[in-house]
């Protein structure tokens, strides 16, 4: 069976960059990483790309609870703070429920690309992370240029 927006084999440099930074995070034989080793400074030359969805359960909700100045800038609204489900549907965060709901279902990364207004593709990697028991963050970053 297919995974849901599973990764592909080779990801953008950025994407891979982050990925292998998160991996970095994980602890003996964990499979995911706890979010609070996460270290944005780290990141810092695309920190605008980056964001952090919270994870809430019962009902399962997710907040964006930080996003970098590229993405507020190519989505053209602040979205920070907010639950996805009170956002709209724009590009570079469309769909971004459902790939959530896919990263925290089989607690691995997944992967999104689709295409933004101006013609450019975007490449949105989201990275599960632990905290309080359950999984409680979301790591995102997105890549964009030509096809």
């Amino acid at each position: 069976m297919t995974r849901p927006y599973a990764p592909p084999k080779h990801l953008s440099p950025d994407l891979l960059r982050v990925k292998a930074y998160w991996e970095s995070l994980l602890r003996g034989s964990a499979e995911v990483p706890f979010w609070d080793d996460l270290d944005l400074t780290t990141l810092h030359d695309i920190a605008g790309r980056l964001f952090l969805v919270g994870v809430f359960s019962k009902p399962e909700r997710f907040r964006l609870d930080l996003v970098g100045e590229d993405l507020t800038a190519a989505r053209g609204d602040e979205t920070a703070g907010l639950f996805i489900d009170e956002i709209g549907a724009a590009p570079p965060l469309d769909l971004l429920g459902s790939q959530s709901s896919a990263t925290v279902e089989t607690a691995a990364p997944t992967y999104l690309e689709g295409a933004l207004a101006d013609g450019r593709v975007y490449r949105r990697l989201l990275l599960p992370m632990w905290g309080d028991g359950r999984l409680s963050m979301l790591l995102g970053v997105v890549d964009w240029g030509r096809a």
